[in-house]
């Protein structure tokens, strides 16, 4: 059986010859391998319009930082970690320990998980309780801005502003339709090189055409990952053959989105950065003693807060959050298709997705292409709207009656209670076994853990939540491991924000 020491497979990677350019960010990503071959390849951000000054030091530093956002999921199988560029105390910091953490998550969710892009013996590895799970040593250093001053920044951008990472997926159009009633929105795609951007394709196009503060970067991480996974001798030379849920290896991700729409909301003056997640990708588990959370940091409340100290220590004066933490993802859904179906419409959520006559369109195959068109029918609309055809709808709902879908243990009930209820599929033993009534799930849900008010700014909760009252059947908070209704009228939305403490 292997061990975690057997993942440092490479001397070192470096990221360095950094290059800001108004429109770009190219760094240089330099692997040293174990037999002395070294190779290399460019990691870019790039813009249709101006986003950096090349001679401000802020705009460096941003864009030093951008250039380490891959290089994260490394620190299990490198020596060393070279970041050479201009950062301060604060961003050696924080990309230490999202190193460290991500190296964590990697080795409890990548490989003491069923992980099917392994090779023997790396597919069983024993489950070690380390002080530090990074192998890496990391080391910062400036050669090519020796000269740059860099200061902290005190920055205080608009607070009616707000800039949206975007994915074409029912989160992201769910946080744009009600901020856009409410506030000034920013959409930001960022175009991923590889069949990411086919899940964003559709509303993007429907956003160039009716939102003009939209944005689209082009970003090449995924041919990063890929030729990084080509490197890794624990990954079968087969990987791109293997239909998977799942990448192979990397799980910071979201990340580098984010950080690409960073240069978006500097330059036009906004402080608050969404990301769409809801009430179930916020989870700590424990496995053999080793905390972790379900390969989902980056979509939780974790990582937002995290992410708001960073810049609060940057000067910087964003707020991350997602307005969406205390709905379910079949309340997202309803909310969605109920009071934005022009939106809806556009909504992508399958990730093996392909074109269509001009449009992208579902598989109809993959688990989440059942739990969406399951959802919807329980709502009972037509998956059609969204690229759903006849025949992807029935083959759908008939998966259903034997497979399992990717939610947490209530959240699957309900969905299953109500698909039996409604005679949606056809009833057997195993679905009467977990189909069982929710109500919470429907419900806006309020805990001490993954959804509480205090993790949105003041001034946007009373406006947030009289749109989402609209939509969920009572409010819920839980008390001694059970939920529990109450008035949501009678709750002081007042209370302080998380930073206002500190």
């Amino acid at each position: 059986m292997a061990k975690i020491a057997d993942l440092i497979v490479f001397e070192c990677l470096k990221v360095h010859k950094i290059k800001v350019e108004p429109k770009r960010v190219i760094s240089v990503y330099t692997l040293e391998k174990a037999n002395n071959e070294t190779v290399s390849n460019e990691f870019i951000y790039s813009y249709k319009e101006n986003f950096f000054d090349v001679k401000n030091a802020g705009d460096i530093n941003l864009a030093s930082v951008m250039a380490a956002q891959a290089a994260i999921n490394y620190g299990l199988f490198c020596k060393k970690i070279v970041f050479d560029g201009l950062y301060d105390e604060a961003d050696k910091r924080f990309i230490k320990d999202m190193t460290e953490n991500t190296s964590r998550e990697i080795f409890v969710n990548k490989f003491l998980m069923p992980n099917e892009f392994l090779s023997p013996p790396f597919d069983k590895i024993e489950p070690e309780q380390k002080h530090k799970y990074t192998g890496a040593e990391i080391i910062f250093e400036n050669n090519d801005y020796q000269n740059t001053v860099l200061k902290k920044e005190s920055s205080k951008p608009d607070s009616e502003k707000f800039v949206i990472l975007s994915s074409g997926g029912k989160d992201s159009l769910l946080s744009y339709g009600i901020l856009n009633e409410l506030y000034e929105t920013h959409p930001v795609f960022i175009n991923e090189s590889g069949r990411h951007w086919f899940t964003a394709y559709n509303s993007y196009l429907y956003f160039k055409e009716h939102e003009p503060n939209t944005v689209k970067p082009w970003c090449n991480s995924d041919r990063i990952f890929n030729w990084m996974v080509k490197q890794m001798p624990f990954i079968k030379s087969n990987f791109q053959d293997i239909r998977a849920d799942i990448y192979p290896i990397r799980l910071w991700t979201v990340a580098i989105f984010l950080f690409g729409v960073l240069p978006v909301a500097r330059k036009r003056n906004i402080r608050n950065i969404i990301i769409g997640n809801e009430y179930d990708t916020t989870l700590k588990l424990n496995y053999n003693g080793i905390t972790h959370y379900a390969a989902l940091y980056d979509q939780s409340k974790y990582f937002d807060n995290a992410l708001t100290r960073y810049y609060k220590k940057k000067g910087w004066g964003f707020y991350q959050f997602s307005i969406l933490r205390s709905l379910s993802e079949l309340l997202i859904l309803k909310t969605l298709v109920k009071r934005y179906p022009e939106l809806q419409e556009h909504q992508i959520s399958c990730h093996a997705s392909h074109k269509e006559n001009d449009i992208m369109k579902p598989c109809g195959k993959c688990e989440k292409c059942r739990r969406i068109v399951g959802m919807l029918k329980v709502l009972d609309e037509n998956p059609e709207r969204c690229g759903y055809d006849e025949a992807k709808i029935s083959k759908c709902l008939k998966a259903l009656e034997t497979k399992k879908v990717k939610q947490i243990g209530s959240d699957a009930q309900h969905l299953f209670y109500l698909l039996n209820t409604k005679g949606i599929i056809n009833s057997n033993s195993e679905i009467k076994k977990m189909a069982k009534p929710n109500p919470q799930i429907m419900g806006l849900r309020f805990d001490n853990e993954r959804s509480m008010l205090s993790d949105l700014p003041v001034e946007i909760r009373k406006k947030l939540f009289d749109i989402l009252k609209l939509y969920a059947v009572g409010s819920y908070k839980l008390q001694n491991r059970k939920w529990v209704q109450f008035d949501f009228n009678e709750v002081d939305t007042d209370i302080p924000y998380f930073l206002s403490e500190e």
